[in-house]
């Protein structure tokens, strides 16, 4: 039985946290967090923490009405704090006021616009100086700086403290995030084996093999081509296998290393962007999920993106651009000059190349006697790498009640399992694996010895050191771009202007490609402007009275879209990771792979936007528009094409 004394204290504890729970906040109750970097314009999340919760008992649901700048609203406290977002202006005097609680400061936002000052003077550098370190630095620097003056610092001390923070804050994050150092990891042991497979013989197996096919600069090409397509699972493992693989044999054909860069950056990203099992397709059906599930439509995310291939012009035309350069043997634009040097030159050697590896071994390959060029000993470990990435994708993403889901297809099953998967993962399993077989493979056939082999591995270590850096920087400006909301600026300027809904389509290309471009991410830029662009279009459609299949034709167009414009922005950006993965595999000048690259990039660019996205909008074929597109390519590249085989007069 139950006391009295036990009912009253039990009555007495209740009354008590009633009480607790109606108490209001006085003067020192509230502690008020305010964001680390106040941007103008954009909604930024301020947090309103309890100081003493054991004064308070457990905040747990618990409303509250919030006066902010003369308005009031309703905040919600869970586990002693609460958050509510406020769009700060230009400049302004924020107080807030809850109960007895009291606060005010003095703000001064950065403008907005400055967001786009970062990377554009990082890009301007690198364009003008060809010299990436510098422009990255000074991307950074320039942000910091920016960041600390608005924080109340002079000119002189925010360049300082922004100099500081550029190590203790920028380089330290991006190195201690996670995906960048399976990135920088990955990239290490990929450039260890390669350097083992070339001092064993390995590599020039693989050569002597590729040459019964590669016995020209056009069929070597085909070769670096199809390899890039065959390696569609990830952009990473394609560009580093691709570009280490082929460079022997494209170099014996005297085919320029921005060639090279071009081909393995060009195949990589639009494969891994439209392929059905890639370790892209998770995050691009997260990302279509949240846009869909907004609108409440009753599609399935894997429905969209199936159907929105038929819409992806501009992966596959450049695929095929690629494919038609090759064939006619043609080039234009700043690579023709880079292909005639290298057919005309005795030696391929990249001028004031940052990512060029000198560890003592040239000339290694031909110390190489034919005995020793074994081609299993290089095709073995790229094959693990190639075949253990898909087996870690299956292994960490399998699900059971997918894959006995009798509702999807075969096809389904595998991508939304590889969709869940762990991709970092994957990568160091199958690539340190590959390295620990080459050292088998090695020291098996006595090839080297142990201390050689250990040797070999670490000046490929080594060997990556400079790439390491300029994607370090490449991330610490893509995080300085993030923290001054840069794509939010791009997104708002241009979604001001008035589209019709058969445009947006081809606007949201654009939009993409230069968010992209700024921010070199792909990744990045679908994460931003798949949530924004999706039910706006939506929405657009239905406003302007179109059917529902006629809406769907264009909702499908610009999920495609954002898809298409990431790449095409990644690929004309000098800080997008892959395309420094890609100058690095190749060993080529980064300023001159970028430099080469963007006039094909922004030919296939317009062609597809003109002759694919706006006209598919309209209700044109994509049967019909694929073939256009592509003869248009063929007459531009027979008008503008010059045949790198002859010397310029």
């Amino acid at each position: 039985m139950v006391s009295r004394t036990s009912i009253g204290i039990l009555v007495f504890y209740i009354f008590l946290v009633l009480n607790i729970r109606a108490e209001e906040f006085r003067a020192h109750d509230l502690d008020i967090i305010l964001p680390d970097v106040i941007v103008s314009d954009v909604k930024q999340a301020i947090t309103i923490k309890i100081v003493s919760p054991e004064s308070f008992g457990q905040f747990e649901n618990v409303s509250k009405e919030l006066m902010l700048n003369g308005k009031w609203h309703t905040v919600t406290f869970v586990q002693n704090q609460a958050v509510i977002l406020h769009d700060f202006p230009a400049k302004e005097t924020l107080s807030m006021s809850i109960d007895d609680f009291q606060w005010k400061m003095e703000i001064s936002p950065i403008p907005l616009w400055m967001s786009v000052l970062p990377p554009l003077v990082a890009i301007m550098i690198a364009l003008l100086l060809r010299e990436v370190f510098t422009a990255l630095f000074a991307g950074i620097l320039v942000g910091t700086s920016i960041i600390y003056y608005y924080k109340g610092f002079s000119v002189f001390v925010a360049i300082g403290k922004g100099l500081l923070a550029i190590i203790d804050t920028y380089v330290m994050e991006s190195l201690l995030d996670q995906g960048h150092m399976s990135i920088i990891i990955f990239s290490m042991v990929i450039g260890g084996m390669v350097h083992l497979i070339t001092k064993n013989g390995g590599m020039k197996g693989v050569v002597n093999k590729l040459s019964r096919y590669a016995t020209s600069a056009r069929s070597g090409q085909l070769v670096t081509w199809a390899l890039g397509v065959a390696i569609f699972f990830d952009d990473y493992a394609n560009t580093l296998v691709v570009g280490n693989t082929m460079r022997p044999v494209t170099d014996r054909l005297k085919i320029s290393r921005e060639k090279l860069a071009y081909l393995v950056d060009s195949t990589a990203a639009p494969v891994a962007a439209i392929a059905f099992v890639t370790t892209w397709i998770g995050a691009e059906l997260s990302y279509i999920q949240d846009g869909i599930a907004t609108l409440g439509l009753q599609l399935s995310a894997y429905t969209v993106f199936f159907n929105s291939l038929a819409y992806s012009f501009y992966p596959i035309l450049t695929l095929v651009f690629m494919l038609i350069i090759i064939i006619r043997k043609v080039e234009f634009g700043p690579m023709l000059k880079a292909e005639r040097k290298a057919r005309f030159s005795v030696v391929q050697s990249p001028e004031s190349s940052e990512i060029q590896f000198t560890d003592g071994s040239a000339g290694m390959e031909m110390l190489v006697t034919e005995k020793q060029a074994k081609a299993f000993n290089a095709i073995i470990p790229v094959m693990i790498i190639i075949l253990g990435t898909i087996a870690g994708l299956l292994y960490t993403g399998w699900d059971k009640s997918v894959w006995e889901d009798q509702t999807l297809g075969f096809f389904n099953k595998i991508s939304t399992i590889i969709g869940k998967a762990d991709s970092y993962s994957a990568l160091l399993w199958s690539s340190l694996t590959a390295m620990l077989v080459s050292v088998m493979l090695t020291l098996g056939q006595r090839l080297l010895s142990l201390k050689d082999t250990i040797n070999s591995l670490v000046d490929g270590f080594r060997t990556m050191l400079t790439a390491i850096l300029i994607l370090t920087l490449a991330w610490s400006v893509a995080m300085v771009t993030d923290h001054m909301h840069t794509a939010d600026f791009i997104s708002a300027a241009l979604l001001k202007l008035s589209f019709s809904p058969y445009l947006i389509p081809a606007f949201t290309f654009i939009l993409a490609a230069l968010v992209a471009f700024s921010t070199g991410s792909s990744w990045g830029t679908m994460a931003i402007l798949y949530p924004l662009i999706l039910p706006a279009s939506w929405l657009l459609t239905q406003n302007h009275g179109l059917d529902h299949e006629h809406s769907l034709i264009i909702f499908y167009n610009v999920v495609s879209s954002v898809l298409a414009g990431s790449v095409l922005g990644d690929h004309c950006s000098p800080i997008s990771d892959t395309t420094i993965l890609s100058s690095l595999a190749s060993q080529c000048n980064h300023i001159e792979h970028v430099r080469t690259q963007f006039p094909y990039a922004l030919t296939v660019g317009m062609v597809s936007v003109a002759g694919g996205t706006i006209p598919a909008a309209y209700g044109v074929s994509s049967w019909i528009l694929f073939p256009l597109t592509t003869l248009a390519l063929v007459v531009l590249v027979w008008i503008f094409g010059k045949s790198p085989e002859k010397q310029k007069a």
